[in-house]
């Protein structure tokens, strides 16, 4: 599976160069070139992206304010003709930093480090879920949980752990992805609504203005991504 990357200057050749990088890369894959933060906000509200190219010295909202701003970073390579930015940039827990003018050479080294950071988070992950046709099993300050599928109302993304809501007991956080337990969910039963949210189906009895509607003031947004396929979920199961 490809990374996911949106490369952001305010500069129309730097993000095209970025964007030719990213391109020419087997494996990753543009999703959008902004020439802002703000334009990068609303891209990041309509598809999960795991890798930004972000120079720092923007009009505006500068690069490093950019990313401060966001509650569910992805990983981050900021750019930029200022090296005094180095170690401010790392502050902010950058993967990398490329220096202006961006050779091939030290773009693909900075986008393969980032594809091992995700390698190893990807393995290391796994090995903290297990799923049966009924049930998880996670792993939640050093216990091992098990969670009934039925259970399950809603899973919440906060930052680098997920928030498993549940019917009638207090939720459990785990340090996990999204993706990681979407991948273990039937889809059937669960799917994803949100770059931060999956809800369990069956549970769903309140649609209310492209929002899910839970125990009447619970809220799950329904995102322009993920809005056609719920469309017909409901159509098939509600029509």
């Amino acid at each position: 599976m490809k990374i996911k990357c949106v490369a952001i200057d305010d500069e129309p050749l730097a993000v095209k160069k970025i964007s030719a990088y990213i391109q020419k890369t087997p494996f990753l894959e543009l999703v959008a070139e902004c020439r802002g933060g703000f334009e990068a906000i609303d891209i990041l509200g309509k598809y999960k992206i795991d890798l930004l190219f972000v120079d720092i010295n923007m009009p505006d909202l500068n690069g490093l304010e950019f990313v401060k701003s966001l509650a569910d970073k992805p990983y981050i390579v900021f750019t930029t003709a200022y090296s005094e930015y180095a170690v401010e940039g790392f502050q902010v827990d950058a993967a990398d930093y490329l220096l202006k003018p961006v050779t091939y050479g030290n773009f693909l080294k900075a986008a393969n480090k980032v594809k091992n950071l995700i390698d190893l988070n990807a393995n290391s992950q796994k090995e903290s879920i297990r799923a049966t046709a009924s049930h998880l099993f996670v792993k939640s300050d050093y216990k091992l949980i098990r969670i009934g599928l039925d259970e399950i109302q809603y899973i919440e993304s906060q930052h680098e752990y997920i928030k498993i809501h549940l019917i009638n007991s207090a939720p459990v956080m785990t340090q996990l992805s999204l993706k990681t337990i979407e991948e273990q969910l039937p889809c059937a039963r669960f799917m994803r609504v949100h770059r931060s949210y999956i809800v369990n189906l069956t549970r769903i009895s309140v649609i209310e203005r492209n929002r899910i509607v839970f125990d009447g003031k619970i809220y799950i947004p329904v995102s322009d991504q993920y809005k056609e396929k719920f469309q017909a979920y409901i159509d098939g199961n509600f029509g």
